[in-house]
């Protein structure tokens, strides 16, 4: 039992000792593979043949490439753009789902495509499109040229792929191959619908809006179905309804047939006169309802020069706490006539309040001017300082079509807070203890006519006033008249100055009633003739009386 035990031993460590190449080749499927069985010419890398590098597992496969397009459809008389798709189905002989990528890959693909022996011309040169795995397909996109007059049908289009990979791994060892892929593409010449810009016009100007016109016919052989025109623009100076492109409809088009598609453009302000390309595609229907698309139409536009207006001659007679009036002239720098012209005011401030924001001055001619008027309310926190506001003009073209211009802008001033009436008194005293007449001279110090005067006067004791009001029916701007009040001071007055104030209620130019800030003038209070002097005290006076009868009783002694 022992020695059989022994035996069993003996036998194991011999088949370990001496067959562990055997082993290790065994691990592949195969059979096992030995550098011997590789590619000739193949070198292994320095690291395995030192011994350094780690053991990996045996991999081995390669790439499979394919190439097909999703829409081989050419369209006669342009260049077509025509897109190709790689794929790759990849083999692996040897190795684990981690692996594959490993040999499955294609690395520096290169396509060059041919037309040889057919009407059409390739004006792509050789493409590189990098690695094309198996889980992504790469595109790739061919300009290829038809002639007008090509013959319907299909032809071929040679292709060739040149690439490298890795053909195997195994223990460290890499061994990598270049390989190429000669294919054919079929593509289809068709008679299908297919169109031409044949004009493109607008009334838009620079810095305004209107609308595009384009002409679009059907050079195809086929009638065109439910089609949409999509343009495109490329410059941040046009633009289509606030957006990039727009879209019309054409229901159908025939061979031949041409229809207009309209467009609402608006082009930037202070953007260049020039031609603006725009780019667009139509997609339609065939008559036998297949899609198809024509992505090749382009166009250009250009826009008319800006619509211009200029303001001259501004002045204003605004003064804080009252209404007055913006005036100037605005001139239509052209270059077209624009009719109804409006002037707007922006305002600019909260203590500026427009009392009409927009006036008409009518139709100008290019280099005519017109005279404008803005009422405008100055409230009575304001400052006296210069300001400046908004202006914009809006007016109608030839068509009739409301157009505006902004770049407008006034620079008026506002005077200080002012009387609205000024007060002139040439004689300002009154007796203590006596009465008079105070004849005032009251001046229209407004820019316009009032009316129904009502004047007042206010007086605190020791002056007093049986008659404190006065009337004057109408004053023009600048216009004076004489108003009569009753003025009195008491007895007991001291002589010295005193105010009197005055205000006024009237009616303003609108008809609208209005009051107007207190106005105060200086009365001088003095002594009564032949009287006491002004403030004498009950005791002087008593003084003043025993004196006088003691010198009468002296003289009569």
């Amino acid at each position: 039992m022992r020695r059989n035990t022994v035996l069993v031993v003996v036998v194991v460590l011999t088949l370990v000792t001496s067959g562990t190449a055997g082993f290790a080749a065994g691990a592949a499927p195969t059979g096992g593979t030995t550098a011997a069985s590789l590619s000739a010419g193949a070198a292994p890398s320095a690291a395995a043949v030192s011994g350094t590098a780690p053991v990996q597992a045996l991999v081995r496969g390669s790439p499979e490439l394919l190439v097909s397009t999703p829409d081989g459809t050419l369209t006669p008389g342009r260049t077509n753009e025509l897109t190709l798709q790689i794929s790759n189905d990849g083999d692996m002989d040897v190795g684990t789902a981690q692996t594959r990528g490993v040999v499955t890959t294609a690395r520096n693909v290169r396509m060059t495509a041919d037309a040889g022996g057919t009407p059409l011309t390739i004006e792509t040169e050789t493409l590189a499109i990098g690695s094309v795995i198996e889980d992504r397909p790469t595109e790739a996109t061919l300009a290829v040229n038809v002639p007008e007059r090509v013959e319907r049908g299909t032809y071929d289009i040679d292709v060739e792929l040149a690439y490298s990979y890795t053909r195997q791994q195994d223990g460290g060892i890499t061994y990598d191959k270049e390989d190429t892929v000669d294919t054919e593409v079929e593509v289809r010449i068709t008679d299908d619908a297919r169109f031409e810009i044949v004009n493109v016009t607008t009334d838009a100007r620079i810095g305004g809006e209107g609308t595009l016109e384009a002409q679009i016919e059907n050079v195809g052989g086929e009638a065109a179905r439910d089609a949409t025109v999509v343009f495109e623009s490329a410059s941040s100076g046009l633009a289509f309804g606030g957006r990039a492109s727009d879209a019309a409809r054409i229901n159908e088009l025939a061979p031949g047939e041409n229809a207009t598609v309209t467009y609402d453009v608006a082009f930037t302000p202070g953007a260049p006169v020039r031609e603006y390309a725009l780019d667009g595609s139509v997609r339609f229907e065939t008559p036998e309802g297949l899609e198809r698309a024509d992505q090749s139409i382009s166009a250009g536009v250009v826009p008319g020069p800006e619509q211009e207006f200029s303001v001259a001659n501004v002045e204003s007679d605004l003064y804080v706490g009252e209404e007055g009036e913006i005036t100037g002239t605005v001139t239509n720098d052209g270059p077209v006539e624009a009719r109804n012209v409006v002037v707007q005011f922006g305002g600019g401030s909260a203590n500026v309040i427009p009392i009409e924001t927009s006036v008409a001055v009518g139709t100008l001619a290019p280099g005519e001017s017109g005279e404008f008027r803005l009422p405008v309310e100055i409230g009575e926190e304001a400052k006296a300082i210069d300001r400046t506001a908004d202006l914009a003009v809006q007016y109608r073209n030839a068509e009739f079509e409301a157009r505006a211009y902004q770049d407008l802008e006034l620079l008026y001033e506002v005077q200080p807070d002012r009387e609205q009436f000024e007060l002139a008194v040439e004689d300002r005293e009154v007796e203590a203890g006596g009465q008079r007449s105070l004849e005032v001279t009251v001046t229209n110090n407004l820019d316009e006519p009032v009316e129904n005067v009502e004047a007042r006067l206010f007086a605190d004791s020791p002056l007093d006033s049986g008659d404190d009001e006065g009337f004057v029916a109408e004053l023009e701007p600048g216009e004076s008249t004489t108003l009569t009040f009753d003025l009195s001071a008491s007895g007991s007055a001291t002589a010295k100055t005193y105010p009197v104030s005055f205000d006024f209620r009237y009616d303003d130019a609108d008809g609208n009633s209005q009051l107007s800030d207190t106005t105060r003038i200086p009365i001088t209070v003095i002594e009564g003739e032949g009287g006491f002097p002004v403030g004498l005290g009950l005791g002087a006076l008593a003084v003043v009386v025993v004196v006088s009868a003691g010198a009468y009783v002296l003289r009569r002694r």
